[in-house]
């Protein structure tokens, strides 16, 4: 299998079960965070963290936008701002919006995927500034996907915890 058919293979499957899980989420819920530990993301804030997971770090990799100000240094940052405590992150406000700034991200993923070149996803050094290790761009465009993946996946057992009846089905999409 070619990274192309992987990543593609990656976006549809991934998009298509988070939006699914999201689905399940009731606007009055948005608050809701596990009962026990601590930084814990509230509902809205995990939906939020989702809908920009993979798509805009398509954009970044394959373009260099990542959407920061001319003069940012990633150098610069501080771990809390690599790492931001969860009370300090941004949530949605309804399911709604979740659903569409879902939809937005996996047209940015698709469309910023079909205007990269077999070449560079099989070639391109592709270091990230929380990692400067360079595996190729398509290795890295699917560690975007597998971090949609992460976080469905946490949705998933917020679910479960919030009392819904989800099962492995649908984790992976087979429901």
């Amino acid at each position: 299998m070619k990274w192309r058919e992987l990543l593609l293979d990656g976006i549809e499957t991934n998009y298509r079960v988070a939006e699914n899980l999201i689905k399940m989420v009731d606007d009055s819920e948005l608050n809701w965070k596990p009962p026990l530990g601590d930084n814990w993301m509230t509902v809205g804030q995990l939906l939020y963290h989702i809908t920009e997971s993979c798509g805009l770090c398509f954009k970044g990799f394959v373009t260099g936008e990542w959407g920061f100000p001319a003069d940012f240094d990633p150098s610069q940052m501080k771990e809390e701002d690599m790492l931001p405590p969860a009370e300090s992150m941004k949530s949605v406000s309804s399911v709604s919006e979740a659903l569409q700034l879902l939809a937005s991200d996996k047209e940015i993923a698709l469309s910023t995927l079909a205007s990269c070149s077999d070449e560079r996803l099989e070639t391109e050094p592709a270091p990230a500034m929380w990692d400067q290790m360079k595996p190729v761009l398509g290795k890295r465009l699917l560690e975007m996907i597998l971090h949609l993946q992460q976080h469905k996946g946490q949705l998933f057992y917020y679910l479960k915890m919030m009392g819904r009846p989800v099962n492995t089905n649908h984790l992976w999409g087979s429901s």
